[in-house]
């Protein structure tokens, strides 16, 4: 069995549950509340999206291509924000960006089930003093997939 099937079993069970809860918030919850890094709920479900997007390319990249590799950091600098803002999800259609969620999440949990357990050694070049594993970024996504969720939980109970 494959080390990264209780992640991909795990993600899926959260996926399927948050899915209904996302669905029904009204959306005063979903477009006026805000976060300490000043994001609504709409914006935090975009940022994993880009989330599960990116890691899925590193992923598929940390397969194949030489290690250590080059993959642009998203996330450093701001640029998530830039992210959220480019990509406008504050306006985004509110069931088309669940769906979005729902399937690019699922999506990476397919992909990491089917990882090639011999590149799980190479590595994403994060910064310039920080190289990740295959391994410890995947270990590591549920963390940060709970994160998020935790964050969308406390603007729905404000």
């Amino acid at each position: 069995m494959n080390e990264f099937n209780s992640i991909s079993n795990e993600l899926t069970d959260l996926i399927n549950t948050w899915e209904k809860i996302l669905s029904s918030l009204p959306g005063e919850t979903i477009t006026q509340r805000r976060n300490s890094q000043n994001r609504t709920i709409k914006q935090i479900v975009g940022h994993m999206i880009d989330s599960a997007t990116n890691n899925t390319h590193r992923t598929v990249h940390l397969q194949y291509q030489k290690s250590p590799f080059h993959f642009p950091n998203y996330a450093t600098f701001g640029n998530n924000d830039r992210w959220i803002a480019i990509q406008n999800y504050q306006e985004e259609d509110w069931n088309d960006l669940i769906q979005l969620w729902k399937y690019s999440n699922l999506h990476f949990a397919h992909i990491i089930k089917n990882i090639n357990k011999e590149k799980l050694n190479n590595e994403w070049i994060a910064s310039a003093d920080s190289n990740i594993s295959l391994k410890d970024m995947v270990s590591d996504f549920p963390m940060h997939f709970k994160l998020h969720l935790g964050e969308i939980s406390e603007l729905i109970n404000r």
